[in-house]
């Protein structure tokens, strides 16, 4: 709505606008804020259902602003609108916006810290809340300098986010990876002891880390736990995803191969121990071992 706005101001000469669409265009911000702020926090959180204080809210600011345009449309009072109304919209915005980023800090500071790999649902998240503050920003700057700064900034977000969206991998583990607050359904250590030894059991009998598009969905129907449950189990048992303890196998057998296979490439060591690409191989190689994989076959040479 906000960038048909924009572009309807840009494109249409000053007394052919109908003001109407403009007063829905700005009225329309006022809830980017708190959108973002209880998408972020539900999706952190796992929320099955929206709960009835969130809705009234949303309603509540919907209807301020419906009885404001109403009672003050913008074609009569413009003076109150760009002097008062669109900088209260602009503050809600931004007040929002810092409370998502709160709400977020967590994934955020892992991120940053790399501490534990990032899942692509918080990595979404990150770039959902990103995007946001960089409009945000570009539309506080276009209020003062160019007005087409935050249409050209939204446009660009939106299309970059649809794109990683559209991914077909993204798309299917985008809200199936959502990060829970595990500690009141903590699995039992004795349950946790058996799960991890079954779980080791089957990933080196079947060597299932040499399937590069090995899912946790499988893994798990294997050992006949929900996805869910073996996320947690190596989040609260190993403390890493289920991406990083694929790895820490594959990182042995290319370890292996290294030592007794002179005779291949490092790029077909990688493929051989389960890795997607030659570039994915050496930075979880480098990362996991300190050395890049060249680097440690010179050792048995």
């Amino acid at each position: 709505m906000r960038i048909g706005k924009s572009l309807y101001v840009i494109f249409t000469p000053k007394e052919e606008r109908n003001i109407t669409l403009i007063q829905i265009g700005l009225s329309a911000c006022f809830l980017i804020g708190v959108s973002l702020y209880y998408y972020i926090k539900s999706s952190l959180e796992n929320k099955k259902e929206i709960p009835v204080k969130w809705k009234l809210n949303f309603a509540f600011m919907t209807t301020i602003m419906v009885v404001l345009g109403l009672v003050f449309p913008y074609e009569n009072a413009r003076g109150l609108w760009n002097s008062y109304i669109v900088y209260i919209i602009y503050f809600v915005w931004g007040i929002y916006i810092l409370a998502a980023g709160y709400v977020l800090r967590n994934t955020i500071q892992k991120l940053i810290a790399k501490s534990k790999e990032c899942t692509t649902s918080e990595i979404w998240l990150i770039w959902v809340y990103a995007a946001n503050l960089l409009i945000f920003i570009a539309y506080l700057i276009g209020m003062f300098y160019l007005y087409l700064v935050g249409t050209i900034t939204f446009s660009i977000v939106f299309y970059v986010l649809l794109i990683f969206f559209m991914s077909k991998k993204n798309r299917e583990v985008i809200f199936k990876e959502l990060p829970e607050k595990y500690a009141s359904k903590k699995i039992i250590d004795t349950e946790a002891e058996l799960l991890l030894k079954k779980l080791n059991e089957l990933i080196s009998t079947k060597v299932l880390y040499k399937n590069t598009s090995i899912k946790i969905s499988h893994v798990a129907k294997e050992i006949g736990i929900t996805p869910h449950k073996l996320s947690q189990l190596l989040n609260d048992n190993l403390g890493k995803s289920f991406t990083a303890f694929m790895n820490e196998y594959r990182i042995e057998e290319a370890k292996k191969l290294l030592q007794e296979r002179k005779e291949l490439t490092l790029e077909a060591i990688g493929f051989e121990a389960g890795f997607s690409s030659k570039s994915n191989f050496y930075a979880t190689f480098k990362k996991v071992v300190g050395q890049t994989p060249s680097q440690f076959q010179q050792q048995f040479l």
